[in-house]
């Protein structure tokens, strides 16, 4: 993360525009190929040799900001540790005394208290010499360095701008359109995992607007909350349509400043990207349902629903062709029944709270096997969990009764009605 001095900004009264670097520029990546060369097949230097080989590849280069600003994200793919035989401590607790008590006899030599210090715990006199100060900070040797190619560090660079920005926000809102459900609740599972303060709006067909407290909006914890903030900014990177927009307090008196990102920044995450991916049984079940139903269309961009504090993206959309009734329907797989059980009892109490979603209250969690079912290893796809087992009409005996999250998926659909 970069402080505030580390931030590069292009000249504005209003707003806040940082000067990302093109990674394909040759100038911009000669200088990260400079920054990476002081840190690569550097390990058991210390921190202050490290700083002195930069100052001298920075010199009086008028892009100082930029190298200290790439050599700390290099600094964070380090690792230090305090290299010392002894505790340092100790070493400077007995150095002390023993400088003490030669200088009340007045026989004080730096090197007979070195030597003396040494005979006693049995080191060699270089190790107590340097182990001394060894838990300072200059004096931290580097241990490993997470390599990075200069593309990648580029990249960074750039997100960490936008993340320094956000540090200092008040209020945050995202617009996100056209994305799939899987990629919604990664949203929403990176905020509630961030601990955000969120608002959940449906701005239109495709359209989620997205409302966070900023941390200087905040009474406390303004730091903590601030990193959080900055933590999720990589996970929305990720959405092929967005736009944020931030209103900012800059500087040291906090002036009024307004910060916007969005797709064309062309800013990249460094996180792997889950939820592009798509089950094959899912891909199966579209390409199943638009074969053998036909008056039903299937679209894979569902709305988000809010559901008191948090909220809930189906994985399709139904729409009847000739009534022009919307179904909801998500797949349960690899869920917990508790967890399962807890998400239906949310749905049914935003129903009662007099929302226009309305679920179905057959819907049980107990699925029964059907054995004529070719793909009995994942079941059926119906919209109903009970199925009935082909050779027994009431479904009870030749059927097992089970609910395995390892096996099957569960089919829920919620269905729109107008409210009255």
């Amino acid at each position: 993360m970069l402080p505030t001095s580390l931030v590069r900004l292009k000249p504005g009264r209003i707003r806040l525009s940082p000067q990302y670097l093109d990674a394909s520029n040759e100038s911009w990546r000669d200088i990260a190929e400079q920054v990476l060369a002081v840190f690569r097949g550097r390990e058991g230097a210390t921190r202050g040799e490290l700083e002195e080989d930069l100052e001298e590849t920075t010199g009086n280069h008028p892009a100082k900001q930029l190298y200290d600003g790439l050599a700390r994200i290099c600094e964070d793919r380090c690792e230090f540790e305090v290299v010392s035989g002894h505790p340092p401590e100790e070493l400077r607790e007995k150095v002390f005394l023993a400088a003490a008590a030669q200088r009340v006899a007045g026989t004080f030599q730096r090197d007979a208290v070195l030597n003396q210090i040494a005979g006693e715990l049995g080191m060699p006199v270089h190790d107590v010499e340097e182990g001394i100060f060894a838990d300072l900070k200059s004096e931290q040797h580097l241990v490993k360095f997470d390599d990075i190619s200069v593309t990648r560090l580029i990249e960074r660079y750039n997100v960490a701008l936008a993340q320094a920005v956000l540090l200092r926000s008040t209020g945050v809102t995202i617009t996100v359109r056209n994305e799939t459900p899987a990629r919604l609740r990664q949203l929403f599972r990176a905020i509630k995992f961030h601990r955000l303060v969120c608002d959940a709006d449906q701005g239109g067909p495709g359209v989620v607007t997205l409302t966070l407290d900023g941390p200087m909006s905040l009474f406390s914890a303004t730091q903590r909350y601030g990193l959080q903030l900055a933590l999720f900014l990589p996970t929305l990177l990720q959405c092929k349509d967005f736009e944020l927009r931030a209103d900012v307090r800059w500087g040291a008196q906090k002036k009024a400043k307004h910060f916007v990102l969005t797709t064309s920044d062309a800013l990249v995450s460094h996180l792997p990207d889950y939820a592009s991916y798509t089950p094959p049984d899912l891909q199966m079940f579209v390409d199943l349902f638009r074969k053998k139903i036909t008056r039903w269309t299937i679209h894979e961009e569902a709305d988000v629903i809010p559901l008191g504090h948090s909220f809930w993206a189906p994985d399709f959309r139904l729409s009847h062709a000739l009534t022009g009734h919307t179904v909801y329907l998500e797949v349960l797989g690899f869920w917990r029944k508790s967890s399962a059980q807890r998400h239906l009892e949310l749905l049914d109490a935003t129903r009662r709270r007099g929302s226009c979603w309305r679920s179905r209250t057959s819907f049980t969690l107990r699925m029964r096997t059907w054995r004529g079912c070719p793909r009995r290893s994942t079941g059926s796809v119906r919209c109903r969990c009970r199925m009935r087992s082909p050779g027994s009409p009431t479904g009870s005996s030749g059927s097992r009764s089970r609910f395995n999250t390892l096996q099957y998926k569960n089919f829920r659909c919620l269905r729109r009605f107008p409210r009255p």
